[in-house]
């Protein structure tokens, strides 16, 4: 029965005092941001926004990059509020036993809900600033995206380069692309905070997606207890002590509450 896996999950935050948490999308349902492949995900429902996704095909057509500047200016990313799933792991964190906290989400709701910037790897980078593929320089995502609403269909950089003359390189979201490498660092920081930790919680996601997916592995093969929680079943629940499915506002809070220590 559901509650009697929240109470074994709960049972094991309790014990725990080295925690690495992965979240992913799914943690970000409740705010009004759907997942990506879920029966009413952003690609399940439009094919096309997952091509937009793929950094080749991004780059080679400006159709696709035309489309997804109109479809930022209305995601529900950017008035989207974090949840009590997103809440309860600043309770976690405030308890002192969070270690790190890798998403794969590119939501921002993390910082928003007030988990400190420097426990958290966004591994798939952020939506909040946008960068040039040709010059490396980031901006923050609204100057960008007020410029396409007066009528810049696909916007490039205005960075000044050599002579004074504007880059003009391709912009794109500060995220991760299919075909894009992750940052090493952040790879490598994930993987060892999960190498060390003892509970690894992987939080709304599919874990379908790699490397981000192979902290859990990392943390099983360490000897660590894995808690997986849900909407559904996982590609990695065979490696999971506990499997909880449910709504993450809803569950989420139930675990933290349940295993805060005594006096925290």
């Amino acid at each position: 029965m559901q509650g009697d896996d929240v109470g074994r999950a709960g049972a094991l935050v309790e014990r725990a005092r080295r925690i690495v948490v992965l979240s992913g999308a799914g943690i970000s349902t409740d705010s009004g941001i759907p997942d990506f492949r879920g029966p009413n995900g952003v690609w399940t429902k439009d094919p096309e926004a997952e091509r937009a996704a793929n950094l080749d095909v991004y780059l080679g057509d400006p159709a696709v990059r035309r489309r997804a500047w109109q479809n930022r200016l209305t995601s529900p990313l950017l008035a989207a509020e974090p949840n009590p799933g997103h809440r309860a792991l600043v309770t976690l964190e405030r308890s002192g036993r969070l270690d790190l906290l890798v998403t794969q989400n590119i939501d921002g709701l993390h910082q928003k809900a007030g988990t400190d910037p420097a426990r958290i790897v966004e591994i798939h980078g952020n939506s909040a600033e946008i960068v040039c593929l040709r010059c490396g320089h980031r901006q923050a995502a609204e100057p960008v995206h007020d410029r396409v609403r007066a009528g810049e269909t696909d916007p490039t950089c205005d960075e000044g380069g050599p002579g004074g003359r504007a880059c003009g390189g391709i912009l794109k979201s500060a995220t991760i692309s299919f075909g894009q490498s992750l940052v090493a660092r952040d790879l490598a920081r994930a993987e060892s905070a999960a190498s060390r930790c003892d509970l690894l919680l992987a939080v709304g996601s599919t874990l379908a997606v790699y490397p981000a997916a192979g902290v859990v592995p990392i943390a099983a093969r360490a000897g660590a207890a894995v808690v997986i929680v849900n909407g559904g079943p996982t590609e990695l629940d065979r490696l999971a002590d506990v499997v909880v499915f449910g709504s993450i506002s809803e569950v989420l809070p139930k675990m933290v509450e349940g295993g805060r220590p005594a006096g925290a």
